[in-house]
């Protein structure tokens, strides 16, 4: 299947580009200590011989980036699972999910699609401010990613918008293939999950003629809720906070995402669940056709914050924020003493990790509470 040529610039690569793509990566050296780390034990060549023994990008996340997220689920969880009884794992769809962690969003995800039984895993929407090296920008469009152009001018940015829509219509409707999006640019540093309708405006520009409600429903939008039980970036998301309160022209640097990147596939994460609602497509026929434009948006954003919301895994950390924050102890029926207490040791751990000027115990500490409460907040608002 030839791509047509203008989505050149943000596609991942196709098959006939992958043994010029495996030659740039192998001949870095970042990217070799990358793959000690990842496959460790292996030689050299033993890992270029099974590398260009991959002929597809699902060749490849099923031999290389499979085992190693399997690796990191066993050592640095304490479970990772994802509940897809909600769907049809012979169906195609566009995941949008809240976001908790740079990478590994997306890394479970593909692990996950495969163990419930899909047969392919999703292309990834990535911004390109993640993307400064060029070996990870090789790697993530090996690893069936397609790139966000961030930082234009507006109108750069409708261009490259109705760019990125035409593409993801392309992936459902012709490639076949599942697709993951976060509901929002960037993570919610306090965890208030919420759909930007500016995400689904980008998504209603491209694809055939039609009404903003057909053109969503050909993508087949999934609501998925990502809960872990722990944030290994907490303390840094805290730190951003207050280096924003301080100086509200302070801007993450190049190395602030790698530092994330790195601390995000690295900590320590507890339980980790996936729950897929059921596909919006039904859903969509339920609105007023004469409801105008610009309310469509938000009531399809209202929706999935409502089905995201409601899908919460929630563990004991949440509930003990919430009280903490609360001043009372009106979940105490959710979670033990012994439980509090490694919370308590697990928050205090964190804080002392923070090393910034004019360090705010008591901003930073109401900071990281509010992370883990907000879930339980949003949830229990959601099933009333």
């Amino acid at each position: 299947m030839k791509v047509p040529a203008e989505f050149d610039s943000i596609r991942p690569f196709e098959p006939e580009e992958l043994p010029q793509v495996y030659e740039r990566l192998l001949a870095d050296p970042q990217f070799r200590q990358v793959m000690a780390f990842a496959v460790p034990g292996v030689p050299f060549e033993k890992v270029r011989e099974k590398m260009f023994a991959c002929k597809t990008n699902l060749d490849f996340q099923l031999n290389f980036c499979y085992g190693f997220v399997q690796s990191l689920a066993d050592k640095l969880t304490t479970g990772c699972d994802m509940d897809a009884s909600a769907i049809d794992v012979e169906g195609r769809y566009t995941f949008v999910s809240n976001h908790r962690d740079i990478v590994l969003d997306s890394g479970f995800l593909d692990k996950l699609l495969i163990d419930v039984g899909f047969k392919t895993t999703c292309e990834i929407a990535i911004g390109n401010n993640l993307l400064s090296l060029p070996w990870v920008k090789d790697l993530v469009r090996v690893n069936k990613s397609f790139i966000v152009r961030r930082g234009l001018s507006p109108r750069e940015t409708l261009a490259a918008s109705r760019v990125m829509s035409d593409y993801m219509h392309y992936v459902i409707e012709v490639k076949r293939d599942n697709i993951w999006i976060a509901q929002r640019e960037g993570r919610a540093k306090d965890s208030d999950d919420r759909t930007q309708p500016a995400i689904l405006k980008m998504m209603a520009i491209g694809g055939s003629k039609g009404s903003v409600v057909e053109k969503l429903r050909s993508l087949h939008i999934v609501p998925l809720t990502i809960s872990y039980e722990y944030d290994p970036c907490d303390y840094l998301k805290a730190a951003e906070m207050q280096l924003k309160r301080d100086n509200p022209a302070w801007k993450k640097s190049a190395e602030d995402d790698v530092t994330s990147m790195r601390t995000g596939i690295m900590g320590f994460k507890g339980r980790v669940h996936y729950q897929c609602a059921p596909c919006i497509d039904a859903w969509l026929g339920t609105i007023d056709p004469g409801t105008p434009k610009t309310e469509v948006f938000d009531i399809i954003a209202a929706h999935i914050d409502h089905e995201i919301h409601r899908n919460y895994r929630l563990y004991p950390a949440n509930f003990i924020a919430l009280d903490y924050l609360a001043g009372n102890a009106a979940h105490a029926d959710r979670y033990t003493d012994t439980e509090r207490e490694t919370f308590d040791k697990y928050i205090t751990g964190q804080m002392a990790k923070i090393d910034i000027p004019n360090k705010d115990e008591a901003f930073l500490r109401e900071r990281m509470l509010t992370m883990y409460a907000n879930p339980a907040v949003n949830h229990l608002k959601a099933i009333r």
